[in-house]
């Protein structure tokens, strides 16, 4: 820059890039030092940081990124063959989902306040509706920890700490790998907040010291959890936290007090008990993800390989197909551009709106596909592949003895992704064991 030319020619000292981040330079006698506090430097990695643990197996059938070819690449004949298997694979479910659009009392005063715009009132729907799911399944109770994956300023947790605010042994962990803070974070004080800055990819929840110190049910949430993000998020809970509590060796169990006394038996990985004062137990106790950015899963982090392979698709159908559920979202496009014309959009709802905007820039492949496929093809066809997707997620979560459904959380007028997964433990597990 000008200034620093200036400071060189005076005092001959030359500027360099940094080797760290070339964005940057910094004086060649001074390197050494600022290397030592350099912002782009390797941080030490945090004790629950275990790099892939959640990534899954690694797989030969991976495309490589050059062989992920677009969907204009393909000739009609070969378009025309991919859409039969589509929906050749989609008879083998049922993919009627129900409405469940709900609400919670605890956002009934930002939703009435009318200093809130269109795309906050929209996200506020979102988040109450997802709370009012949670509470359908008796998910907003005492004695249990709340992970949020991808929380970003972590409004879903803000939520949840305002309708769980009268509960006892309470505690969040914020899962999110940018260094982003949400400006209520240090506001949090009747409840335990942590935020654990990490890819969900090397996440080893069992490390956190939290939950090594207090054997609490675990609840997965998220809000728009884009693409891959999901898949390593059920990996993350289902998978390795389960997986690492049941290796665990012995020692006492958790026990969650009940106020009936009823004689209900409870179960933990491995183990079964029975006692009149304690209810069913596991170290997840529920998942509740809104589901976003189908364009963004990764074949080698999908969870529902299986069921792709046992319907006859594979990793080269799921690069296509992942493409296609862009085309469900496509008329986004026209309405978020006339947002942004009108200028309604503030820096605060910009930044909530970023799946959406993703959403929008992916391919569409519109002009190559006139007159093969009507625009309402093109949207069910999307609709068919995001479905296909997220029911190979459920029978992953099935497979595991939970409860998994898919539902419509929200209007598609306030959010063209409106599907919510919920799962909880399911109660013929328990049933089984005790036989």
């Amino acid at each position: 820059c000008g200034e620093h030319s200036a400071q060189e020619e005076e005092h001959k000292r030359k500027r360099i890039p940094c080797p760290l981040d070339p964005k940057h330079t910094v004086y060649e006698d001074q390197l050494q030092k600022h290397l030592k506090k350099c912002n782009s430097r390797e941080k030490p990695k945090p004790v629950y940081f275990a790099k892939d643990i959640n990534a899954g197996l690694k797989n030969e059938t991976e495309l490589s990124e050059g062989q992920q070819v677009p969907i204009s690449a393909l000739s009609k004949q070969e378009l025309e063959d991919l859409i039969k298997k589509l929906k050749k694979a989609s008879n083998t479910i049922n993919y009627v989902l129900k409405d469940q659009i709900l609400s919670h009392q605890a956002l009934q005063e930002a939703l009435n306040d009318p200093q809130n715009g269109d795309a906050a009132f929209k996200h506020l729907k979102q988040q109450a509706s997802i709370l009012g799911n949670m509470e359908r399944l008796h998910l907003l109770g005492p004695g249990n920890c709340f992970v949020e994956f991808g929380a970003g300023r972590g409004k879903l947790s803000h939520w949840l700490d305002i309708a769980l605010q009268d509960s006892q042994d309470v505690h969040f962990l914020l899962v999110e790998r940018a260094p982003t803070r949400f400006k209520v974070d240090g506001k949090h004080r009747k409840h335990y907040f942590e935020r654990l800055q990490v890819d969900i990819q090397h996440l080893c929840l069992s490390k956190v010291p939290l939950l090594v110190e207090e054997k609490l049910p675990l609840i997965g949430i998220g809000k728009h959890l884009c693409g891959a993000a999901t898949d390593l998020a059920l990996r993350c809970l289902v998978d390795t936290y389960v997986k690492c509590c049941a290796e665990e060796k012995e020692g006492p169990v958790t026990k969650r007090l009940k106020t009936d006394g009823t004689n209900i038996n409870y179960h933990y990985p491995g183990k079964m008990y029975s006692n009149r004062v304690t209810e069913i137990w596991s170290p997840i106790a529920g998942i509740v993800i809104a589901l976003c950015c189908h364009h963004r899963c990764e074949w080698n982090h999908y969870v529902g390989q299986d069921f792709f392979k046992r319907v006859g698709l594979g990793p080269k159908e799921f690069n296509f197909l992942k493409r296609m559920t862009s085309w469900a979202t496509c008329g986004m496009r026209e309405r978020t551009t006339e947002t942004s014309r009108s200028g309604m959009q503030n820096k605060e709802q910009s930044n909530e709106d970023e799946h959406d905007q993703d959403e929008i820039n992916t391919e569409c492949n519109l002009d190559s596909l006139q007159g093969l496929l009507t625009t309402d093809e093109r949207k069910q066809i999307g609709y068919l592949c995001k479905l296909l997707i997220d029911h190979g997620r459920t029978e992953y979560l099935e497979q595991r003895g939970y409860e998994a459904v898919l539902q419509h959380y929200t209007d598609s007028s306030v959010s063209l992704e409106n599907v919510l997964l919920t799962a909880v433990p399911s109660q013929s597990l328990v049933s089984s064991t005790t036989a």
